[in-house]
């Protein structure tokens, strides 16, 4: 088959949590499927030293800045994250030389033809987790950054024995998969800790910190938090990843680590997208996450126009509180099962607040289009946020490729 029919076969075959959510056919709880398969491949992982990144929020950025920093020493570095935004092979990359490059399709096909026979019941997440440990072996990388999908413990990713194990954040979300609390979901996230491997915490608070001491000890695994001792206190994304770094022994590229994401292709982590009007895209999606976007457009002090829409599965109760209270609001639903229908979005936030400036509109591409068309209206300091969803920032980035 080709690239195409074969991608389109996976995600007919293995449904992605990211698409439909954690159903019975799209997540497989426990290590025994990914287990198989690494058993399969001959565990490519044992291949290179690997970092292990799990949190809440900050995941993507922390690996990336990792594996940009080794890079710039000279190194091929594999870099594994998701979800992605546009093409499948955004989540399986080599990062050199100053650039990345993303697995090619012929080499996505040559895994899929010699594997999916053998698939059975696996998830997409352990297909593609198995796909991107395979494809660093067989290019032979010098270290491999891999980024947690869910939680830690059971997580595809656990198989490996790391280098260093990371947690760059806790907050709520997939409680009902993770905990309720943030002492719970921790613990589920330390389950990444392995004995003998220095783990990094990428905060200490009275809640978690027990818990990751707890877990530390259980595994025998050396506990650093990021609190200063390590001569580089900067945002923390950068602090954890500048620790993470020095315990491998190498010295963290700040310069590297600032452009991660021209070097890397990560995207829409707080990207402008759009010049003029100035158009900023974010896939964060729980309160955290978007408190501190929302908290950041409101600082600006510019006239905001979000276009937002969301998981019907998310805590929007716990967004909606955050609604920067000047801004106006372009609600919208993207097209997959998983989306939060926009009546529903629109009525909820309503009634909640309905001092709010919003409206309801019949799809991203048309949210985006009347925020464009009012900002530009307002003037050239109005600033568009894209957010609130994944699918949301994709099919905002496929409505701009197309008409800008």
């Amino acid at each position: 088959m080709t690239y195409e029919e074969y991608i389109n076969e996976l995600f007919v075959r293995f449904p992605s949590v990211q698409k439909y959510g954690f159903t019975r056919s799209s997540f497989k709880g426990g290590l025994d499927g990914m287990l198989y398969l690494d058993g399969i491949l001959s565990h490519p992982w044992k291949s290179y030293p690997c970092v292990h990144v799990a949190g809440t929020n900050g995941k993507g950025s922390v690996c990336s800045m990792i594996a940009a920093s080794l890079s710039n020493e000279g190194l091929q570095v594999g870099l594994y994250t998701s979800p992605h935004i546009l093409d499948f092979r955004e989540r399986i990359k080599i990062v050199r030389d100053g650039g990345y490059e993303m697995i090619s399709k012929d080499e996505v096909v040559e895994f899929l033809d010699r594997y999916l026979p053998q698939s059975g019941s696996l998830s997409f997440f352990e297909i593609t987790t198995g796909m991107a440990l395979w494809w660093f072996r067989k290019r032979g990388v010098d270290a491999a950054v891999i980024e947690v999908g869910l939680g830690g413990r059971l997580d595809s990713t656990n198989v490996i024995v790391p280098q260093v194990s990371v947690v760059t954040s806790i907050g709520l979300d997939h409680c009902a998969l993770l905990g309720n609390t943030r002492a719970e979901i921790a613990s589920e996230k330390a389950g990444i800790f392995k004995s003998g491997v220095p783990a990094v915490v990428g905060f200490r608070d009275s809640e978690t910190a027990g818990v990751f001491e707890e877990a530390a000890a259980r595994a025998g695994s050396p506990l650093h938090f990021v609190d200063g001792n390590f001569g580089w206190v900067q945002e923390n994304n950068a602090a954890t990843a500048g620790c993470a770094l020095r315990l491998m022994g190498h010295i963290p590229d700040k310069g590297a680590i600032g452009a991660m994401a021209q070097i890397t292709g990560l995207h829409c982590r707080w990207e402008k997208i759009l010049s003029s009007p100035e158009v900023i895209a974010d896939i964060g999606h729980n309160m955290a996450a978007l408190k501190r976007n929302f908290d950041r457009l409101e600082a600006s002090g510019r006239p905001l126009f979000i276009v937002y829409g969301i998981m019907a599965d998310k805590d929007l109760d716990s967004i909606i509180p955050v609604l920067p209270a000047g801004a106006r609001y372009f609600f919208c639903a993207p097209s997959i099962p998983r989306a939060l229908e926009v009546e529903q979005l629109y009525g909820r936030v309503n009634s909640a607040r309905p001092q709010l400036d919003a409206v309801q509109c019949t799809s991203v591409a048309s949210a985006l289009e009347q925020a464009l068309g009012a900002a530009r209206e307002t003037g050239p300091e109005s600033l568009v946020y894209v957010g609130g969803s994944t699918f949301v920032v994709s099919e905002a980035l496929q409505f701009l490729k197309i008409n800008c």
